[in-house]
């Protein structure tokens, strides 16, 4: 094994144990660009399968095949990464690789290359980087030959126009754009050129306005960043308040453009963020949004389904995604997201069968909401929350006490371990005024619970006796509880000694206490368990 190839196998490796490795992707890359296309191309495979929307790596991928002259490779990787990376370089490699394909096919070749820089500027053309494409697309229409008067015209035209597309287009090169406009229009007919650069003078002040402010909020972007999840990094921080920062810029439409053109270019800046922040879930969710309050919900919808496609393992934009179906009332569309969710059912999240249970109940009904609520409770990651999620919609929607008292008893057979199943049964039964209820399930639960995990339902126990018991039953409750707690406590017998706290506890209503808070800090300050589980 060579020197390179023992190089090679080890970047290799390092980028299979972690496929977001940064620096190990930047020297296999590296190492990549020494190799024969042969056996450059499994890196490249390799490397943009974890950064797809890396130009830089793409570029360098499609320049290997170009080399060799291997055209239909080029072909193939161009049509993989164009429309995802909206990079100038990338997008001037294809151009360069069209002109050179289509050299010598005469005036066909022409018209194919004229295309592909329309097709070029139609995506790019926005950027702030482009003015040298605009250039050299404008240096390719005044090369083209003109045999008569009618095609001189028409080449003029062509001319004119891609020139006052250009100057009204913030960017590095608009004043130079501007001068070569005004030398093209004087050397056609100064009679003319008076009038076209008066009417185009201020558009042209309002681009070079617009791209001095927008040229600061370009700066502070790393252009050279791999797309990789957030490690909570500073930079990383300081990249996605820069992207931000350039959104909202490009949000307020700083050049009083049209509609269309001002959406154009706000489309043109998300497309560019998502290849640095392709892993935010934020950002897709941003994107969206924007489209469907925008008034495109077709376009809404492509983006949730890129997203949910980059991003495969995020709930959040699977939800985001289905609500927007629902609400313009694709419910099958929806119910395949929510059904995504759930998988085969058996390693669903407990949060997946209520949320599916909750849209079956909204858009088909109690009949089909119970029905997968019986299903759901025999899946092995059925837990707790499952049953009080259905007993409450049962209770509150349905307004079917029977029902949900039933769940609720089910579920204390399976969660009686389970003190925060065992208190939201309590708030259930409290809704239904049903104290001897309340005060036999505080019994069944604090027979089975092991002290130390019986801290919250001694505790809500109590303040059920201390609102809603005589004083003796109160009293009762409390020494109870300092007894099973005392179990637990360092403080032994100490600990089943009255107190005054145990007083303030029992004459205090929600912040009216019967003391003053120079007192409440003074009993904070002591370390006695009992006095803990009264008073917080």
């Amino acid at each position: 094994m060579t020197p390179t190839e023992a190089t090679t196998a080890s970047d290799t490796e390092t980028v299979v144990v972690d496929k977001y490795n940064l620096d190990a992707a930047e020297t296999l890359a590296s190492t990549a660009q020494h190799l024969p296309i042969a056996q450059a191309a499994p890196l490249y495979e390799q490397l943009l399968s974890s950064f797809p929307t890396a130009a830089k790596f793409w570029k360098q991928y499609v320049e290997a095949h170009m080399a060799v002259n291997n055209d239909d490779a080029t072909k193939q990787i161009f049509s993989r990464c164009l429309l995802n990376c909206l990079q100038v370089p990338l997008w001037r490699c294809y151009i360069r690789f069209i002109r050179k394909v289509n050299e010598r096919k005469g005036v066909e070749g022409q018209e194919e290359t004229r295309k592909a820089f329309e097709f070029m500027l139609g995506y790019v053309g926005a950027d702030i980087a482009s003015g040298p494409v605009w250039m050299e697309y404008i240096t390719f229409l005044k090369s083209l030959p003109a045999l008569n008067a009618q095609e001189e015209s028409q080449r003029m035209t062509a001319v004119r126009k891609t020139y006052q597309k250009a100057i009204v287009t913030p960017t590095h090169h608009v004043e130079q754009l501007w001068k070569e406009y005004e030398n093209f229009e004087n050397s056609v007919s100064r009679q003319l050129a008076k009038g076209l650069l008066s009417e185009y003078q201020p558009k042209y002040n309002s681009a070079r306005a617009v791209y001095r402010e927008r040229k600061k909020y370009v700066d502070e972007i790393d252009w050279n960043m791999l797309a990789a999840p957030a490690t909570g990094s500073h930079k990383e921080e300081m990249q996605w308040m820069a992207w931000k920062r350039f959104l909202a810029f490009e949000k307020g439409n700083p050049q009083r453009i049209d509609s269309a053109s001002s959406n154009k270019r706000i489309i043109f800046t998300y497309e560019q963020c998502l290849m640095y922040l392709y892993h935010y879930p934020d950002i897709w969710y941003e994107y969206a949004t924007w489209h469907a309050k925008s008034g495109s919900v077709d376009a809404a919808i492509k983006v949730f389904q890129r997203a949910v496609k980059a991003l495969p393992d995020s709930e959040m934009l699977k939800y985001a995604y289905a609500e927007l179906e629902e609400s313009r009332g694709a419910l099958q569309p929806a119910k395949k997201i929510y059904e995504s969710l759930l998988g085969d059912g058996n390693n669903a999240s407990a949060l997946a069968h209520i949320q599916f249970i909750r849209f079956l109940r909204r858009n088909e009904g109690v009949e089909a909401a119970r029905k997968y609520f019986l299903d759901a409770r025999k899946s092995p990651n059925c837990t707790y929350h499952v049953y009080v999620a259905y007993a409450l919609m049962a209770f509150c929607l349905d307004k079917d006490t029977k029902v949900a008292h039933n769940v609720f008893e089910a579920g204390l057979k399976r969660f009686m371990h389970e003190p925060v199943y065992i208190l939201e049964y309590v708030d259930f039964l409290s809704r239904l005024n049903d104290d001897r209820n309340i005060r036999a399930l505080f019994e069944r639960a604090l027979s089975s619970l092991p002290p130390e995990e019986s801290v919250e339902v001694w505790k809500r126990f109590t303040q059920f006796e201390q609102t809603y018991g005589d004083l003796t039953s109160m009293l009762k409750v409390e020494q109870r509880r300092k007894e099973a707690l005392s179990r637990t406590s360092e403080d032994g017998p100490s600990a089943l000694e009255g107190s005054l706290q145990d007083v303030v506890s029992r004459y205090s209503f929600m912040d009216l206490w019967p003391c003053s808070s120079k007192d409440l800090d003074h009993f904070a300050r002591q370390e006695v368990p009992s006095i803990r589980f009264a008073c917080v």
